[in-house]
C-alpha cells in the first residue's frame, strides 16, 4: 500500500495498483479503469447509432476492431519514444501494468482504424468521429485516475492547494496532481461536446472542437509533467498539442468565415429579388 495526500486540502488515501487477486492472477486499477472508459463508449454509441440512423451493429464492429489497436498503437507510442530502455529491456514492452500507454499514440491508432473501417462500410467518417469524441473525452477522464493508483503521471513540485505529497525515491515531496488536472479538464470537455453536439451545423464540427480543446488542454498540462516522453529538449505530445491546436483553430476560423460569407451572399441573394 502506498499513501498519497493531498496537504491543502486535508485528504490522506491508502492506495494500491492491485485492486483484487484471484489466485495468482492480480487485476490492476489500471486495467480496470480502461475497460470501463471503453465499455462505457461502447454502451452509450448504441443511443447514438439510432439518433445518426447507423447500424448500430456496424459500430459495434469497428469497436471491437479499434479498441485492440488503439491500446497497441497507444503502447507502441510509448515505447519508440523510451527505445534505449526496451531495447535493453525487451520483455518489458509487453508489461503495461504500471502504466505506458501514450494517449495520441491510442487516438492515431484508432482513427486510422474508424476510416479504414468506416469507407469499408460506406458510412461517414466524421459522423462517426463526431459520436465517439465526447464519450473518448469521458473515457480520458475516467483512465486518468489510473495514473493515480500507479503514482505516476504527475508534475513538478509545487505549493498550491491542489498539491499532491508522494514518496518518490525514498523522499516525500509535493508535486502538481497533472492527472487530475486532465480528468477535471476533460471531463468538463465531455460536457461542453454534449451541449455543443444540440446544435452541430455540420459533420466533424464535435471532431474539430474536441481537437482544439483536447490539444490546448494538453499543451498546458505536459509542461508541467516530469515524466514526459522527449525527443532531444522536445516534449512529443506538447509539440503535437501545439501543431494540433494550430491546425484545428485555422480550419475552425476558415469554415467560420465562409459561413459568414455565405450568410451575406445569401443576404445580397435576398435583396436583390427584393428589389426586383
Amino acid at each position: 500500500m502506498n499513501i498519497v495526500t493531498f496537504p491543502g486540502l486535508n485528504l490522506s488515501f491508502q492506495i494500491s495498483r492491485i485492486a483484487f487477486q484471484i489466485g495468482s492472477i492480480k487485476i490492476y486499477w489500471y486495467a480496470i479503469l480502461i475497460a470501463l472508459s471503453f465499455l462505457i463508449a461502447i454502451v452509450t454509441l448504441k443511443k447514438e447509432c439510432s439518433k445518426n440512423k447507423i447500424n448500430y451493429e456496424d459500430i459495434l464492429e469497428i469497436m471491437i476492431i479499434a479498441i485492440p489497436i488503439a491500446i497497441i498503437s497507444a503502447r507502441l507510442y510509448y515505447v519508440i519514444f523510451n527505445l534505449d530502455y526496451y531495447l535493453k529491456n525487451p520483455l518489458e514492452i509487453l508489461n503495461i501494468k504500471n502504466g505506458g500507454l501514450a494517449i495520441y499514440g491510442g487516438i492515431i491508432g484508432a482513427c486510422i482504424t474508424i476510416i479504414i473501417c468506416a469507407k469499408k462500410k460506406k458510412i461517414k467518417i466524421l459522423k462517426i468521429c463526431d459520436m465517439c469524441v465526447p464519450y473518448l473525452s469521458l473515457g480520458q477522464s475516467i483512465g486518468r485516475w489510473g495514473n493515480f493508483f500507479n503514482i505516476e503521471a504527475h508534475g513538478t513540485e509545487t505549493n498550491n492547494l491542489f498539491r499532491m505529497g508522494i514518496i518518490e525515491n525514498r523522499k516525500y515531496i509535493e508535486v502538481h496532481p497533472t492527472f487530475l488536472y486532465e480528468s477535471v479538464c476533460t471531463f468538463i470537455l465531455f460536457f461542453i461536446l454534449l451541449y455543443i453536439r444540440s446544435y452541430k451545423k455540420y459533420d466533424g464540427q464535435l471532431t474539430l472542437i474536441y481537437l482544439f480543446f483536447y490539444s490546448g488542454i494538453r499543451m498546458i498540462i505536459e509542461g508541467l509533467r516530469t515524466d514526459s516522453l522527449m525527443l532531444g529538449n522536445i516534449r512529443i505530445s506538447q509539440l503535437i498539442s501545439i501543431i494540433i491546436f494550430c491546425i484545428t483553430l485555422l480550419i475552425l476560423i476558415c469554415i467560420k468565415t465562409k459561413n459568414k460569407i455565405r450568410q451575406i451572399n445569401c443576404k445580397r441573394g435576398a435583396n436583390v429579388i427584393r428589389y426586383k
